[in-house]
Order: structure tokens, then C-alpha cells, then sequence
């Protein structure tokens, strides 16, 4: 069941990110990233078992959003990528604030929900700023490397640079997380096998957003549900050019 609903987010995740830039250009796709790191930061607190391998929720929310600063970066421009990385890191601070406003306020005698809440935002401080550093990290790295490898291919091997920056930097990402979120939580041993089984399931999940990408990058911004500044169309603008140099 469990990888019968993986594969059913993966689709529904990765298609999301495709219609959000189809629809909204680049604001989509950084709306996407500021939403996707704080529901990944919530799936991760609960362990499962996919295809008899132990692991944490978030690998699909999280690896999206190496799928959107890939498609800004092929589509817009590094800036943009990285505009939607500090974008996503500002987000990813207000959730671990309020988080710890939500655990603060007691509740009344009608309230039915305080424990599960503070069960899940009592991890979040730890996890969440684990999680936080190595995303802001691996996401900054991923940017960059992809950028590079593109310059260095001349542009050409789109599937390439896609799938060897977002592989090596989800792999180093997964293990430095479970460690600094996990340790002493559970032990090392079981560390390391969350950080496998994760890396594991994060490169069959790299190899599954590549057709998204090139879905992406022939699919065109329809204008249709967003109204544009002459400023905003400008930069929009320049950010295509910038791209495709």
C-alpha cells in the first residue's frame, strides 16, 4: 500500500510543480518551494516502510523542490533559483516560529487536537533546523553544480546535468540529515539505515522528475491566472535570456 501511494505522490507532487510554472511562471514555482519545504518538514516526523525499506516521509516533497530550482534555472536564471532557495529558507523559519507559538497557547476544555499538535512540533525545533540547514545547503549546492555542469556541456545533456546534481547532492543531504535529526533519537545504526534507505528512494525519485523537467521546459506560461507589472514582464524577460545563454 504504502509504495502503491508513493508512486501516487510522486505524480501528483512533480505534476504539480509543472502546472504551478505553467500557470504562474516562476512566482508558482516559488510558491511551490515555500510550501513544499514546510509540508516535507511535517511528513518527516513519521517513519514508514516502502517496499520493506524503513524511511521518512518527505523524500517527494523535498526532492520537487530540487525540480523547481532546475526548471527556474533552465527556464529563468540562476538568480531565480536561488531567490526561490532564500525564499523557501524564509519560509521554512516562520514554520519553526510559529510552530512554537501553536505549542505555547493553552488549550480550553473544548480542545481536541493540542496533543497530536505538540506532539509533532515538539520534534519540529531539532528536526526542522536539521532539516533547514542541509535543505538551504544541498539546494544552494544543487543550484550551483547544476549550473556548472550545464556550462561545461555547453548546454547540451539536459537529463545529465539534471540527474548527477540532484542525485549527489540528495544523497549527501540525506545522510547529514538523519544524523543531526535522529541521533540519539534512535541509534546510529538505524540512523545510517534511514540515511540508505532514503538515498536509495531519493535516486529512483531523481530519475523520475527528469521527464517533468523536459515536460517543463517545452511548456509554455499561459499569462492566463496571473496579471503582470511592465517591470515584472521586464524581468520575466530578462530572465529567459539569461537562461537560455
Amino acid at each position: 500500500m504504502n509504495l502503491f501511494l508513493g508512486i501516487f505522490e510522486l505524480v501528483v507532487c512533480f505534476s504539480g510543480v509543472v502546472i504551478m510554472d505553467r500557470l504562474f511562471g516562476k512566482r508558482g514555482l516559488y510558491t511551490w518551494m515555500a510550501l513544499a519545504v514546510v509540508f516535507a518538514n511535517i511528513q518527516v516526523s513519521k517513519q514508514v516502510d516502502i517496499a520493506g525499506i524503513s524511511t521518512a516521509l518527505g523524500n517527494v516533497m523535498f526532492a520537487s523542490t530540487y525540480l523547481a530550482t532546475d526548471i527556474l534555472n533552465e527556464k529563468y536564471s540562476v538568480k531565480a533559483s536561488k531567490n526561490a532557495v532564500k525564499i523557501a529558507a524564509a519560509s521554512l523559519i516562520a514554520y519553526i516560529v510559529f510552530a512554537q507559538f501553536t505549542q505555547s497557547f493553552i488549550p480550553n476544555a473544548y480542545d481536541a487536537v493540542d496533543p497530536g499538535m505538540k506532539t509533532i512540533f515538539a520534534m519540529s525545533v531539532r528536526i526542522t533546523a536539521a532539516s533547514g540547514l542541509m535543505f538551504v545547503l544541498s539546494n544552494w549546492l544543487d543550484v550551483i553544480l547544476y549550473q556548472k555542469i550545464k556550462e561545461k556541456t555547453n548546454g547540451k545533456h539536459m537529463w545529465f546535468r539534471n540527474n548527477i546534481s540532484t542525485i549527489l547532492c540528495n544523497c549527501a543531504e540525506n545522510f547529514a540529515f538523519s544524523i543531526l535529526a535522529f541521533i540519539g533519537t534512535y541509534d546510529l545504526l538505524y540512523c545510517l539505515e534511514i540515511a540508505v534507505a532514503g538515498s536509495l528512494i531519493e535516486m529512483l525519485i531523481a530519475l523520475c522528475d527528469t521527464p517533468f523537467l523536459y515536460l517543463a521546459k517545452i511548456s509554455k506560461k499561459s499569462g492566463i491566472l496571473i496579471e503582470e507589472e511592465n517591470g515584472e514582464i521586464k524581468e520575466d524577460a530578462e530572465d529567459v535570456t539569461e537562461a537560455a545563454a
